[in-house]
């Protein structure tokens, strides 16, 4: 098994003729995703990557069966793109666009949250690098080649630091099950909660590395959360340990805004609540790889 994507998951691509989209799109495919088809107004009727163009989602998922889409999108036009991926009944909407306006998308978590939550789409990102279940599927931008089929659950805030854990864990001998990204950006559509709750379900996902950065309470509230509701191993890592205070450091959302935004308050918050934290960026899966040879082995 796999969180939110697998060899069944049917994908739409919306803004599917845009020079970028084209690219990741002929990846995902590449991969073995099932794109069954894209979006861009005004260009329906048309095919591309021999996959057929439709001017609305829910034309598209009416013709395809399509319950996934991933968002190349302009920032201007994206909030509208992610509330008409939701009012097809899509399941899953995958956010690539980094600079919408953080008034969209508070205006999209309200558009969301009109739907029971049974109903609801999952937004991931945006301005994250997606999601990918190797050996399976793949809904994001990511390097594919980086990832070997396994056991450990990624989620990021860091979409480079996503690949890198990645990469570390290969070399390792450890596979991944999924790695989401979630995104790096204040207002983003879900939180390291929603996933770790998606990864404790999983019986094929041992151990859930989640990789933080400065700013924004998520980590802090995940890391309570993790204390009370999880079997599993987490391993913490918190990006920007040397990032001044008070300074934006790249993602719109790495601000250290009050107490326990900083790396080094979070990854102490991470200790006291019982998680693992890697020392450093190339510890991340030396870490992982301590925790799992920690784990009582059960009689065959």
């Amino acid at each position: 098994m796999a969180i939110l994507i697998d060899r069944d998951t049917k994908i739409l691509v919306q803004g599917f003729t845009a020079e970028k989209a084209t690219f990741h799109a002929n990846e995902m495919i590449g991969y073995g995703a099932q794109v069954v088809g894209g979006v861009t107004p005004g260009k329906g009727g048309r095919r591309h990557l021999d996959r057929p163009v439709f001017d609305t989602v829910k034309d598209a998922v009416a013709a395809t069966g399509a319950d996934a889409s991933i968002l190349f999108v302009a920032p201007p036009f994206c909030a509208d793109a992610i509330m008409e991926a939701a009012d097809a009944g899509l399941r899953l909407v995958c956010a690539i666009t980094d600079g919408i306006p953080a008034q969209d998308m508070m205006r999209v978590k309200r558009y969301l949250r009109r739907y029971p939550r049974e109903r609801r789409t999952m937004l991931v990102g945006p301005n994250c690098a997606g999601i990918i279940s190797p050996g399976r599927s793949m809904l994001g931008i990511m390097p594919p080649h980086i990832y070997r089929e396994g056991n450990i659950g990624i989620v990021s805030r860091s979409g480079t630091l996503g690949y890198e854990a990645a990469a570390q864990l290969s070399e390792l001998g450890l596979g991944v099950s999924t790695s989401v990204g979630i995104g790096g950006d204040p207002i983003n559509g879900s939180s390291f909660l929603d996933h770790l709750a998606l990864f404790e379900n999983d019986p094929d996902t041992h151990a859930v590395m989640m990789i933080g950065e400065i700013g924004g309470p998520q980590e802090a509230e995940a890391a309570a959360w993790i204390e009370h509701n999880m079997t599993k191993p987490v391993i913490g890592y918190v990006a920007g340990m040397t990032a001044p205070k008070g300074r934006r450091m790249g993602h719109a959302g790495a601000i250290v805004s009050s107490a326990g935004d900083s790396a080094a308050e979070k990854a102490e918050i991470m200790r006291g609540h019982g998680l693992t934290v890697a020392p450093s960026a190339g510890a991340l899966g030396t870490t992982v790889a301590e925790v799992m040879d920690r784990r009582p082995r059960v009689a065959a």
